[in-house]
């Protein structure tokens, strides 16, 4: 049988630390691995919650960094400008249909959205409430050996094991948050292609990949009405986001433990002794 000659000695050559080298197996651009791992939370060490806040923030994200809604218009491709409705701009819409700048010219193409709801899912059982001592379901967020770990010979002849330490919370809250959006165009061939933009995103998970993702789906969007104001003409279209999410606090207060940090830290045993008792 032929066997084929090495011609790459380099691969071969001395002796090669597997621990120190970087896989550029699925990668395109061989000059160096650009890839990075990023842990939800950030770093979960100094804390780990995820609010409201986070879940307005991955919604928001996604239509501005992943859809990236665009329009156009005379030729020329437009930005759709995307923004959060807080309570002084979801009042000028209620009442005018419209948001205008401090000069009061229409901010057209617009799309805003707002969290109108929060209900409880039917998940939520899951978290045992009464569970006050945390004692029957604790979620771990990150294992990793612990820094004290020394394990050597002396650590095999006493019977030690390295160490794990382990990050663990309670179990999270699931909610289902409903978001209004709110669409404006100039004209309702602009119109169209947000629309089914928005429809072909239904049932999926919308965040990035740095932060927290969560199934969204639309029902319907009602028909694209055109709107006549003071001379002014623009189309409006809007639509309801339901948002299976999950919550989870940073502190947790209870009767028997007061307020503690719902992440907690753990370390696996070292050493396991097995003894013998003798009835007399």
């Amino acid at each position: 049988m032929a066997i084929k000659p090495i011609t790459n000695k380099q691969i071969v050559s001395g002796q090669q630390n597997r621990g120190k080298q970087t896989s550029t197996r699925n990668t395109t651009n061989r000059s160096g691995n650009s890839r990075k791992s990023i842990v939800p939370g950030l770093d979960i060490t100094k804390g780990y919650s995820i609010t409201l806040k986070d879940v307005d923030t991955a919604i928001l994200s996604h239509v501005k960094k992943v859809m990236k809604p665009k329009i156009r218009e005379a030729n020329e491709t437009i930005d759709v400008n995307v923004m959060y409705g807080n309570e002084e701009r979801w009042k000028a819409v209620r009442k005018n249909n419209v948001l205008r700048d401090k000069q009061g010219t229409l901010i057209l193409p617009l799309i805003m959205l707002k969290r109108t709801d929060i209900a409880r899912n039917e998940l939520s059982g899951q978290a045992f409430k009464h569970d006050v001592k945390r004692e029957h379901i604790e979620v771990i967020r990150n294992s990793q050996w612990s820094k004290k770990n020394r394990y050597d010979r002396f650590s095999v002849l006493t019977g030690q094991k390295p160490q794990y330490e382990t990050l663990v919370t309670g179990m999270p809250d699931f909610a289902d948050i409903t978001y209004e959006f709110v669409l404006w165009t100039n004209f309702i061939e602009q119109m169209n292609p947000l629309i089914e933009m928005f429809m072909e995103q239904s049932n999926q998970y919308w965040g990035n990949s740095e932060q927290y993702k969560f199934l969204s789906s639309i029902d319907s969007i009602t028909d694209a009405s055109e709107i006549n104001q003071n001379g002014e003409r623009f189309i409006k279209s809007t639509f309801s986001l339901k948002v299976g999410c999950y919550l989870l606090p940073e502190e947790i207060n209870s009767v028997v433990t007061g307020k503690i940090s719902n992440l907690q830290k753990k370390l696996t045993p070292s050493r396991v002794v097995f003894g013998t008792e003798i009835d007399l």
